[in-house]
């Protein structure tokens, strides 16, 4: 019997030794190291990054400045926008109404939103709360996103633009990331509670969560102070950007916050939306929004470096499996931030990097972590990452190809009074032309911050010149188009980017000076 006893309590220490030794298997000054070398690598401005395990914040990790040219640091509390990780804040206000009675999954939107139209009726009649939060309406991805991006309108008036967007698949039969979907759920949270989407952001989890700094608006800034500058990215420097206002379309990515706010909704959404003794987020509702809706394709004819099985997008999350562990998280651009949110749920694990500029090793940060406290054999995410970001800009001759390809020394064959003038984009708006003081100028009626000089290219086509740096374009021309009778009928847009399709514009002319069509 004592023998036995004896037996006990080395299986008991041999217990804590095994516990002991997984707890400070990771060693969090090796990840600092790497994490202040990744930042350095990069050359980007700063990233504020947190770790928590088992319902713990246990690192925190800042580096670089919040200015370029300037000396302070970022700490745990510093502000980054964390743009469309908002989203999975908006799937959650959405599953905390459905618990309420105030709405059902499977509601169609036009039940709240009347306006709400589609390319197709039949479908704008049938789309579902859950289909616009899943990215499955049909839709491109990130189409018809200058519609909101840097506009004046109203949510609403954004909404009764999207009819006007081309379909890209059948309707739930594929993906195409939509801003514009999540603008909707804003909205329709708007009318369901006679609140808007940032006061029922605070009042249901802000508050609750105790998440004090996070902000949904530029407007408090100053008055939470410490906060990231963002920057763009020119001939390999960084430079300063000005804070872009996304209140109107908060509820896609309008959230700002910390690395200690952030940690907070982790433990929460990894303690399966339990906050101490308030259930804030049902069994059902957790499950739903972790649940696949639409799949993207995973080739299983061969290894990939996460072990993945499948890729999926939930309700305002992104999964898939790494390594074996479910992974949930999502990512967030913002004019000169990029950041991201990961969770491994079965190691009680969370990952939040935020960053303030467009190169960014966010992913780099992230699998490094993963790796280390999942105890698979390290890899070099950030050499890895970086090599291939450098390359694909090496590769990306978009730009230099059209510069190569000008004819230098052509007249425009279209005076300027024949082009001068008002044009409509039905998706937008107008977009118009102007010359004063013989200076022409391409004016965005709902988007003055897009606005820019035109100077001659070549032939008819005229090279736009922003006003104000952009943070995902450059460089671009419009090209003015005739009918058969040399009649000018509109222009064409060529901004080579990734991320706004100007090209979807395609404004038409409406009206000349002095002679309306």
């Amino acid at each position: 019997m004592k023998k036995f006893f004896y037996l006990i309590i080395l299986n008991l220490f041999l217990a804590i030794g095994v516990q002991a030794q997984t707890e400070t298997e990771v060693n969090l000054e090796e990840v600092d190291t790497y994490y202040a070398k990744m930042v350095k690598d990069w050359d980007i401005p700063s990233a504020s990054i947190g770790i928590v395990k088992d319902g713990k914040l246990i690192f925190t990790g800042n580096y670089g400045v919040l200015e370029e040219g300037k000396k302070e640091k970022p700490n745990e509390h510093t502000l980054y926008a964390i743009a469309s990780n908002s989203k999975a804040f908006t799937s959650a206000i959405i599953g905390m109404l459905v618990q309420e009675g105030k709405l059902k999954w499977n509601d169609k939107v036009k039940k709240y939103l009347p306006y709400f139209a589609l390319y197709d009726p039949w479908v704008s009649e049938n789309v579902t709360v859950r289909d616009i939060l899943s990215h499955r309406v049909g839709l491109g991805t990130f189409s018809g996103d200058n519609i909101w991006y840097k506009s004046t309108l109203s949510a609403e008036e954004m909404i009764k633009r999207i009819k006007y967007l081309p379909k890209a698949y059948d309707f739930r039969a594929g993906y195409g990331y939509s801003n514009l979907m999540y603008i909707t759920a804003g909205e329709l949270i708007k009318t369901i509670t006679g609140k808007s989407w940032s006061e029922n952001v605070k009042e249901l989890i802000l508050d609750p969560l105790d998440m004090n700094r996070t902000i949904s608006s530029i407007n408090d800034l100053d008055k939470k102070g410490n906060y990231a500058i963002p920057h763009a990215r020119k001939d390999n420097k960084n430079y300063v950007i000005p804070w872009v206002n996304w209140d109107a379309v908060a509820s896609t990515g309008g959230l700002i916050s910390s690395v200690i706010d952030i940690s907070k909704w982790m433990i929460f959404n990894l303690n399966n939306g339990i906050h101490g003794k308030d259930t804030l987020l049902s069994k059902t509702t957790r499950n739903l929004v972790w649940t696949p809706h639409t799949n993207h394709y995973v080739d299983h004819t061969s290894k990939n470096d996460f072990d993945r099985h499948f890729n999926a997008y939930g309700l305002g999350w992104g999964l898939s499996d790494y390594h074996g562990s479910m992974k949930v998280g999502h990512t967030g651009g913002y004019d000169g931030m990029i950041t991201a949110v990961t969770l491994i749920p079965d190691e009680n694990l969370g990952i939040v990097v935020l960053t303030n500029g467009v190169k960014s090793p966010i992913m780099a940060a992230t699998y490094y972590a993963l790796d280390k406290f999942l105890g698979i054999e390290a890899k070099d995410w950030s050499a890895h990452y970086l090599n291939r970001t450098n390359k694909r800009e090496e590769e990306d001759t978009r730009i230099s190809d059209r510069k190569e390809k000008r004819v230098l020394n052509t007249t425009p064959t279209i005076s300027r009074e024949n082009f001068v003038g008002e044009y409509q984009s039905d998706m937008y708006g107008k977009i118009n032309i102007t010359d004063k003081d013989n200076q022409l100028r391409l004016v965005f009626e709902h988007s003055p911050l897009l606005s820019a000089n035109l100077t001659h290219w070549h032939h008819d086509v005229w090279e736009i010149q922003w006003d104000q740096p952009q943070a995902w374009f450059s460089f671009g021309t419009i090209k003015i188009n005739t009918d058969n009778n040399l009649e000018v009928i509109g222009f064409d847009f060529d901004v080579p980017n990734d991320d706004f399709f100007f090209e979807e514009l395609k404004p038409y002319k409406i009206q000349t000076i002095g002679n309306k069509k």
